[in-house]
């Protein structure tokens, strides 16, 4: 348990962090999804750019590291263009 008033701030404000960090994290993986899910090859582009703009965002927020955003990235549009 955190003994000094710095402490218990920094667990309150890891917690409230996390919670923040999570839901974003979560978007990401239901945008990509909803990639996959795309019935034609114009909806799946239209969530391709959904899905890249806001894992860019998340990349340069530092929710996501650099590599896993390129891979995730490079994932998706190669499956947009085989379709």
């Amino acid at each position: 348990m955190p003994q000094t008033k710095q402490a218990i701030k920094r667990v309150r404000q890891a917690q409230k962090r996390k919670e923040h960090n999570k839901t974003r994290r979560s978007r990401i993986r239901t945008l990509v999804k909803k990639v996959y899910e795309a019935k034609d090859k114009a909806a799946a582009e239209k969530a391709l750019t959904d899905a890249v703009s806001f894992i860019d965002r998340m990349t340069t927020k530092g929710i996501i590291h650099k590599n896993t955003a390129g891979r995730k990235k490079a994932q998706i549009t190669k499956y947009v263009n085989n379709l």
